[in-house]
């Protein structure tokens, strides 16, 4: 299975994981071709050979040709360089239009609006407002939606299984954007990576942007590689800036390793609810999920003086642990959290698009000792092909195990 590990040292952004990904063997002339399916009008990628203190690596700009003039972009004078003034304020809805429209992989299409409305979830949040209602200002830019597509697009070709990502560093002082001044990190970028490992310099810049927050957030699987896997490409990515005391780089090293993984260390959180509702619990678990638990399920239990009550169950990275009990304390009226540590072992798993008479379908493969012993076609793609034809979800899932086991046969 393929490992993609990036290491951080001066950051990262959209088109700093792009170029690190282009430096690792993504070609630049492909990946552009399929981009021009969506329909945001002309640019220009430009990626090439630098240095940054000494290190060689890709530094990789888009151009927008009709939004090109002087820079009005959150992180213009931080991390990278673009090239609007004033650029449109898409909403989700739009942006999201305009990637289902394209003729790029199903895959690719779903991981760049999960991306997206992970961003569009915060700016919400933020402002007070739905995510409907959301306009982005430089995310809704061309160069933006050029890197964070262009991203989703270099992973899906390099077939990568799992994403490590280490500790991010973190800048100080102000930053300006379209709203306002701000501290640094931005309030948007925080809050993306919440969950996340992170580090503090003394660098006066945004070195982590909420594109590269969204992208390394949403694609994270592991901490670190698994022992044993083997390093077989290693890519750099450039910033546009210099920075005081480090090179500004992104590294992305991309590794293999045996099919069948080591135990994973895990955290079990639980708590016994007697005097919370379904819906809260139902509320609650779905938030848990979404930042990064798991798993969560609850049991019904007896309680104290006879109640009927549930026990409520999370499996969650240690490095999730604050970000859980958190949510817990605040979304539940529970006293005390036990936890514990467990270990899990796990089925290597890969994605393939398979294709049946109602279109592609994703199927994860789950292998155990060199054979494939599960094989799951994913539902929200089967949900989808069932509407586009008027049929059974059924019968689209039952289509993609005939098809997934005719491929591997």
């Amino acid at each position: 299975m393929k490992i993609l590990s990036f290491d951080s040292v001066g950051g990262a952004s959209g088109d700093m994981i792009l170029g690190a990904l282009v430096d690792l063997g993504v070609d630049l002339a492909d990946l552009a071709a399929a981009l021009r399916s969506l329909d945001i009008g002309d640019f220009k990628i430009e990626a090439r050979p630098a240095l940054s203190q000494h290190l060689a690596g890709t530094r990789l700009r888009v151009i927008a040709p009709e939004e090109k003039g002087p820079a009005n972009h959150a992180h213009d004078d931080h991390q990278h360089e673009h090239h609007h003034h004033h650029a449109p304020h898409r909403g989700l809805t739009e942006i999201e239009a305009m990637i289902r429209a394209s003729d790029l992989p199903d895959p690719v299409k779903e991981r760049a609006c999960r991306v997206f409305r992970r961003i569009g979830a915060v700016e919400a949040r933020m402002h007070g407002t739905t995510i409907e209602q959301v306009h982005f200002h430089e995310i809704g830019a061309v160069d933006s939606i050029v890197d964070i597509v262009g991203c989703c697009l270099a992973l899906h070709q390099l077939g990568v299984d799992d994403v490590a990502v280490g500790p991010l560093p973190q800048g100080r002082g102000i930053i300006h954007c379209a709203h306002g001044t701000f501290p640094n990190p931005a309030p948007a970028t925080v809050e993306l990576l919440r969950g996340m490992a992170v580090t503090q310099t003394d660098e006066p810049h945004e070195l982590v942007t909420p594109t590269g927050a969204a992208l390394l957030s949403d694609w994270k699987t592991l901490d670190r590689p698994p022992p044993g896997a083997v390093v077989k490409k290693i890519g750099y990515g450039l910033g546009h800036c210099e920075l005081n005391d480090r090179p500004n780089l992104l590294r992305a090293v991309l590794l293999e390793c045996a099919v069948v993984q080591p135990e994973n260390e895990c955290l079990v959180l639980e708590t016994n609810l007697d005097d919370t509702t379904p819906e809260l619990i139902g509320a609650l678990s779905a938030r848990l999920l979404a930042a990064g638990a798991l798993d969560v399920f609850a049991v019904a239990a007896q309680m104290k003086k006879q109640r009927p009550g549930v026990l409520l169950t999370v499996l969650a990275h240690p490095s999730g642990r604050d970000v859980m009990l958190d949510l817990i304390f605040k979304e539940s009226t529970t006293f005390g959290i036990r936890e514990y540590p467990v270990k899990r072992t796990m089925l290597s798993r890969r994605s393939v698009p398979v294709v049946t008479p109602f279109g592609e379908v994703r199927v994860k493969f789950g292998e155990w000792r060199g054979g494939i012993t599960v094989r799951s076609p994913e539902m929200e793609d089967c949900i989808r092909r069932a509407e586009e034809h008027n049929i059974a979800v059924r019968v689209v899932y039952e289509a993609a195990k005939s098809a997934a086991a005719k491929l591997d046969a």
